[in-house]
């Protein structure tokens, strides 16, 4: 009927786009993803996917090693980005880790970590149980994530370098806590953020207390470097085809002598093929004897090895030379208090006037310790100005 919408026109006033943006939009799409596949192809995708794949796997070990709780970090996701996407990916303060290669390769990349999973990390890494995140972020968190990224991509360096067959090496990770809400462009940040470059997404879980995202961003030139490196050292490292194998060569055999008589090598039977052209086809043997030339073996001598006696022959006077050698030599004698352990939290809330409680009791015998080693007890004493020990026990 005239005047009636049909059901597509209906569809598209419901979903708020005038008739034809669907097919405009999906062309749009389309251009979008033909110039992804121009700026990065499958293939290349799929290679970084494979080395961050390997980096983060050993990086999760070391971050394990480090907080004593289980890490898991899974299979990346690799996609171009621009600045607007990270936005959306974050909303909070995070912080942003810059990691400089020196060696191997030429360039850099961000890590980026929300600000809760920066303080778990930081609590665990100082003796913690990882539920210490109330307050703000400060240098002390900053400088634990460092050296904790410092460590992580360390060794993931040495991963790539045994994988690549080439050395990589990075320098000491930059941390700091940036607020997206205030970053309105991303060469604010770095200046391969003001454009498209290559995000790769992973999911990180610690234990019970951490089960979050982080990013990874990529320069596209230094991302397509990586995939050259990563190319050229893998088909460097295959395996070259294996040799062709030697022909056996039986050994010279003495008619004169029977299989499997003794030589006049120590009384060791000859190896003798057992017989000749038996030999499986497919299958080397394990050990081929080596042909020796007419006469090597002949006129050889041997006679038993002689071994003097070691009895004990002990001489008291040239014992006591001995140790008098060494009578002049100092030792560093220690006397100890008490101990105990703090944390590293606690470490630095020291302050002049804070008072420390030992394991020892009030008028308990203190140790004394001779190179380090417990040698005796005694009591502490007052030699005029001085302090002094007095012994009054040995320990054997």
């Amino acid at each position: 009927m005239d005047g009636m919408l049909s059901q597509d026109e209906i569809n598209a006033l419901l979903k708020g786009d005038p008739m034809g943006d669907s097919s405009e939009q999906t062309a749009k799409e389309e251009t979008a993803s033909a110039e992804d596949q121009e700026l990065l192809t499958e293939a290349e995708r799929d290679a970084i996917g494979e080395v961050a794949n390997i980096s983060m796997g050993t990086s999760a070990t070391t971050l394990y090693s480090l907080v004593n709780h289980k890490v898991e970090i899974t299979t990346p996701v690799v996609s171009l980005a621009v600045w607007q996407d990270v936005l959306d990916y974050y909303e909070k303060p995070c912080v942003f880790i810059q990691i400089k290669y020196t060696t191997g390769l030429d360039g850099h990349n961000i890590l980026i970590l929300k600000e809760h999973d920066v303080k778990v990390i930081a609590d665990l890494m100082m003796g913690g149980d990882g539920t210490n995140t109330e307050g703000e972020l400060g240098e002390l968190h900053l400088s634990a994530i460092s050296e904790a990224m410092n460590q992580m991509m360390g060794s993931a360096a040495t991963s790539l370098s045994q994988m690549l067959g080439t050395t990589i090496d990075i320098s000491p990770p930059e941390a700091s806590l940036l607020d997206l809400v205030d970053i309105k462009q991303g060469e604010e940040v770095s200046p391969f953020l003001g454009g498209t470059f290559v995000k790769i997404a992973f999911r990180m879980q610690i234990g019970d207390l951490v089960d979050s995202s982080i990013l990874q961003l990529y320069p596209i030139d230094f991302a397509k470097k990586l995939v050259e490196t990563f190319i050229e050292g893998m088909g460097t490292t295959q395996s070259a085809p294996a040799p062709e194998p030697a022909p056996y060569v039986p050994p010279a055999v003495n008619p004169s002598q029977p299989m499997g008589s003794m030589n006049n090598m120590g009384g060791q039977p000859m190896m003798q093929p057992m017989m000749q052209g038996m030999q499986p086809m497919g299958m080397q043997p394990m050990m081929q004897p080596m042909a020796m030339p007419q006469g090597a073996m002949q006129n050889v001598n041997y006679q038993p090895a002689q071994f003097s006696s070691f009895a004990p022959n002990i001489n008291p006077v040239a014992s006591n030379e001995n140790i008098n050698l060494i009578l002049d030599v100092p030792l560093q004698v220690t006397v100890e208090l008490g101990r105990t352990s703090k944390s590293i939290s606690e470490i630095l809330d020291f302050a002049p006037g804070t008072i420390i409680e030992l394991d020892k009791i009030a008028g308990e015998p203190v140790d004394v310790l001779v190179n380090g080693k417990f040698v005796a007890k005694g009591e502490v004493v007052v030699i005029e100005e001085s302090f002094g020990i007095r012994v009054t026990e040995i320990i054997k």
